[in-house]
């Protein structure tokens, strides 16, 4: 019996994969211009990271973390036997949380400092129902910027966000920008018990999965998908009503230079995300070509306490992620093809099978040289190897005959302009001739 993937997980093949090489190296230059250097972090981190910095309220952590343990602990496991929290590992359901935790860390914003600029990329894990969009095993890139309490930084973040989708060929047309402020710890406190009270007036009418959050993070019951609470809290008061003089004034600079850099968004005052760090300012970006309900390409907000949470002093922070999957679906919604280069310059095929090794040789110079290069390592006939020259794209074949290579020379043909000419068969003549034409 065949061994296959299991539900939720897929493979990246040769194309996909070198796209998505793509997609990282664009972000990279997109981001790198405003400053933001790399980090790589572990997929694996202790499990109370994301408990304490995510939220128990959150699905991410009451229902879709992976966790991992050890073949010791689980033993201790099967044996009802105390395991040690630092012992409980999890698979990184979301890079923000260990971005934070390696600040904190290795001290990368000390007290009076400027703050960093970072960003990330790699897969996350929830163990969430499969559907479009929706994968156990996920690709992110995301940012953070930890230190500066500015809302330019948070616009600055939105306006980036935005640069990058443009560049990766999403329409405009194609993507919606929603933004909330969510407040603070001056002013969210009177909120939520306003947000309370009327909850509790419609107690009977909220799933049961939003009286279990009622006490937990109420907020959160504005994300819920369930028709019946949707309507409830259609008429919930709103935070952006209440918003202290400072949030109000962080919030409204936000949109003030959101138009001014000429970026479009619509005000959502039931926008809250699903992580529980989030302060101030939140912001998600839909595709509206998507048939899919997991239609958000990217989002995210300010999370001035979540240092804090995990054990830093307390520092400001501005992030977002986006999806991989999601943005190739946007992509194939807006029929924007996804373009993978051909990964062949040159082949190199034989007439003569006599010459192999002279070929050979050579196919190693041109690569000395920084040409990617096919060889016909099984040769066949020549029209067989011409006809896996034009599978892999190549540009150019160079063809070794025993006529050609009498004379000193080799065959070389331009498979688009379906012109052939001889060339001195040396690394200095093919290299001159090649870089020409290329």
């Amino acid at each position: 019996m065949a061994i296959t993937l299991p539900a939720g997980f897929q493979d990246m093949l040769p194309d996909d994969a070198e796209f998505y090489r793509q997609f990282v190296a664009l972000a990279h230059d997109v981001f790198s211009r405003y400053g933001y250097r790399s980090i790589i972090t572990p997929h694996l981190e202790v499990q109370d990271l994301f408990v304490r910095g995510i939220g128990q309220s959150s699905d991410v952590v009451s229902k879709e973390m992976f966790s991992a343990l050890s073949g010791e602990n689980m033993q201790k496991l099967l044996a009802r036997e105390e395991i040690r929290s630092k012992s409980k590992l999890a698979l990184r359901p979301e890079g923000t949380a260990g971005v934070v935790r390696a600040v904190v860390e290795h001290n990368l914003v000390p007290p009076q400092s400027a703050g960093v600029k970072l960003m990330y990329a790699g897969s996350m894990f929830r163990a969430e129902r499969p559907q479009k969009g929706r994968l156990r095993e996920f690709n992110q890139i995301g940012v953070e910027c930890i230190g500066p309490s500015s809302p330019s930084i948070d616009a600055e973040g939105i306006c980036m966000l935005m640069r990058f989708f443009s560049a990766l060929g999403i329409p405009e047309t194609s993507m919606k920008l929603f933004l909330n402020s969510l407040g603070c710890d001056e002013c969210r406190p009177a909120y939520r018990q306003q947000l309370l009270s009327y909850m509790n007036a419609h107690i009977h009418e909220l799933c049961d999965e939003c009286q279990h959050r009622l006490h937990l993070n109420p907020l959160r019951a504005f994300d819920c998908k369930n028709e019946q609470c949707a309507a409830v809290m259609r008429n919930a008061p709103r935070l952006s009503d209440a918003l202290c003089s400072a949030c109000a004034t962080h919030h409204q600079t936000v949109q003030t230079l959101l138009d001014n850099a000429g970026i479009s968004y619509e005000l959502d005052t039931s926008l809250v995300r699903g992580l529980d760090y989030y302060t101030r300012t939140v912001f998600e970006i839909q595709a509206t070509d998507s048939n899919s309900a997991q239609n958000a390409l990217g989002g995210g907000g300010r999370y001035d306490k979540l240092v804090e949470e995990v054990g830093g002093h307390p520092t400001p922070g501005f992030g977002f992620a986006l999806g991989y999957e999601r943005c190739k679906l946007a992509l194939e919604a807006a029929g924007v093809a996804s373009h993978v280069p051909p990964s062949c310059h040159v082949f190199f095929a034989l007439a003569d099978t006599c010459l192999f090794k002279e070929a050979f040789t050579m196919c190693e110079q041109l690569r000395s040289k920084g040409f990617a290069c096919e060889f016909a390592h099984d040769a066949k006939s020549l029209k067989s190897q011409l006809k896996l020259a034009n599978k892999l794209g190549a540009r150019m074949v160079v063809v070794y005959g025993e006529n050609e290579f009498a004379r000193g020379e080799v065959l070389v043909k331009d498979m688009q302009q379906h012109e052939e000419h001889c060339v001195t068969h040396s690394t200095q003549a093919l290299v001159s001739y090649l870089s020409a034409h290329f």
